[in-house]
């Protein structure tokens, strides 16, 4: 008999973004929190992708021989850079809007990218793997976090990687997160947040881990106050963090 799939989406949330999927691409609308932080998620992928595989960062095509997997792609704002770096990249989503959106522009871009509206645990039913993983920005919005990071680290290949990103649950992310990007500052809609749903460092690595996935690095994106400008720093991840996960 074969297995249940397990669904960890949640409809709600999904719902949520699909309202908006028009804007993915709109550097001053509703994502451009996520435009900001892009060239600091893109640079530390390259970086850790690049010392992973021992690709030669000085090529043109660095990520040539890649199959790169994008969980939660939104409109393509990972998928397309990462295609561009020469990886064969696909994008899943559970929302059919976000993936409309994420082909027409990739259409209109000229860059290929394999998109599918589908949750990770239907691809991994299928019985795909990928070189990397990437699950940024979406973790702190499925319905079952444990069934989720399983998920995702079961479409790693032995000897491949993943990169997460999302929010960690501290009195200074209800602070900037909600209350100063969502109501004060008005980058976000209201509600695109649940505070309670944000996971610690340890938690996540605790998933990971559970899961077959080792984490050698974690480092914090913070924003300067003054200049607006995201930044890596090892020291501080209060609020946004980044982390790789190695599967052997």
């Amino acid at each position: 008999m074969k297995a249940k799939t397990i669904n960890t989406v949640d409809n709600d949330e999904v719902e949520r973004f699909s309202r908006i999927a028009e804007e993915w691409w709109d550097l001053n609308g509703k994502f451009k929190p996520l435009h900001k932080i892009n060239p600091v998620r893109i640079g530390y992928i390259r970086e850790k992708i690049i010392a992973h595989f021992g690709k030669n960062g000085e090529a043109a095509l660095p990520f040539s021989g890649l199959r790169v997997l994008d969980i939660g792609c939104g409109g393509g704002l990972i998928c397309e850079p990462m295609s561009r770096l020469g990886a064969e990249v696909t994008g899943i989503d559970a929302s059919e809007k976000n993936i409309k959106v994420a082909g027409l522009h990739a259409e209109q871009s000229g860059v290929k990218v394999d998109y599918r509206a589908m949750p990770a645990e239907t691809l991994l039913a299928e019985g795909a793997q990928f070189d990397v993983v990437l699950a940024l920005e979406i973790v702190e919005h499925v319905a079952d976090v444990p069934a989720f990071v399983e998920a995702c680290a079961g479409l790693v290949k032995p000897g491949g990687m993943m990169v997460w990103s999302t929010l960690n649950r501290t009195p200074k992310s209800y602070a900037l997160a909600i209350v100063g990007a969502e109501y004060v500052l008005r980058w976000l809609p209201k509600g695109t947040h649940d505070w309670h749903k944000f996971l610690k460092p340890s938690e996540l690595v605790g998933h990971l881990r559970r899961s077959g996935i080792s984490v050698p690095h974690m480092t914090g994106m913070v924003m300067s106050p003054f200049s607006g400008v995201w930044r890596l720093d090892d020291r501080d991840l209060s609020v946004n963090y980044l982390l790789v996960g190695e599967k052997a």
